[in-house]
């Protein structure tokens, strides 16, 4: 029987991530090198990565760094199979770690990033296969948001009290101003707004909702001559319901985002939303 002690089995599962009894297996293997077991954990670990590529990682956790200045932000989106390794110390020290990379290097795409070097010799992208192979679960990095600017604050939102932030917010202001940022982003974060402004719709999706409001509107028989006014007023409240500064304020709905901001002599230049597994 190998030689080996319940310390050396500790330190092999805090190396590797791995359960007792595949510590313990891998330690019989070893004949009690903590070094062999080791790799030969990483190696079974690898393997798996494979058969797990089919899985559906729809768990994780959003994570967020602020610089100290309120002058850029990150908000980073890791998934997995399921909310017990999404609670987990490792797997959301891994996320933490790929949101202090981001600030550090500002990758231009999600590309760049997995091919980015976050530690000596080790692409992200190997990083998150480690992850994935000492946690034993599908581990995914397919989204990120980093803005520069004079204000960025991020709003963290947890949709189970045990469980990690599953939608996080970030956004830019032109100036400081932390309780109206607050607010901005809690809001965006309760009523999902898909778009800033009416500006940034895409004519394509403007002209698919007036084709739709234009077709239902004739469907219902109404008169041809109030048709255009009708088809207007739909497609106002299509923009009303996805641009974020068209929306009624979630903390007082009787004035729009837009009206609250210009109010405050605000101007909002951006937001990321991210959502787990949406």
């Amino acid at each position: 029987m190998a030689n080996y002690t319940a310390a050396d089995v500790k330190k092999l599962r805090e190396l590797t991530g791995a359960g007792m009894m595949d510590c313990k297996k891998a330690l019989d293997e070893a004949d009690g090198s903590v070094d062999k077991a080791v790799e030969a954990l990483r190696i079974k670990g690898q393997k798996g990565v494979a058969k797990r590529e089919g899985r559906s990682a729809e768990n994780g956790a959003v994570v967020s760094l602020i610089a100290d200045d309120n002058t850029s932000g990150v908000i980073v989106e890791l998934k997995c199979e399921t909310d017990f390794v999404a609670k987990g110390e490792k797997f959301q020290a891994v996320a933490n770690s790929l949101a202090e990379h981001i600030a550090k290097t500002s990758p231009a795409d999600i590309a760049a990033l997995l091919a980015s070097e976050i530690e000596a010799g080790k692409t992200v992208q190997a990083y998150v296969d480690e992850a994935n192979a000492n946690l034993g679960e599908k581990i995914v990095l397919d989204r990120f948001a980093q803005f520069s600017g004079t204000f960025v604050t991020a709003y963290m939102h947890r949709t189970m009290p045990d469980l990690p932030p599953q939608i996080g917010v970030l956004v830019e202001l032109d100036k400081a101003d932390a309780d109206l940022a607050k607010g901005i982003a809690q809001h965006i974060a309760a009523f999902a707004p898909k778009y800033l402004s009416r500006e940034d719709v895409p004519a394509e999706v403007v002209e698919s909702e007036r084709r739709v409001a234009e077709e239902t509107t004739r469907a219902e028989g109404k008169p041809e001559a109030a048709l255009p006014k009708i088809v207007e007023g739909r497609v106002n409240g299509f923009f009303k319901e996805a641009t974020l500064l068209g929306q009624p304020y979630a903390l007082d709905n009787k004035k729009s985002v837009q009206k609250v901001l210009d109010e405050a002599g605000v101007t909002l230049k951006r937001f990321s939303r991210i959502k787990v597994g949406i």
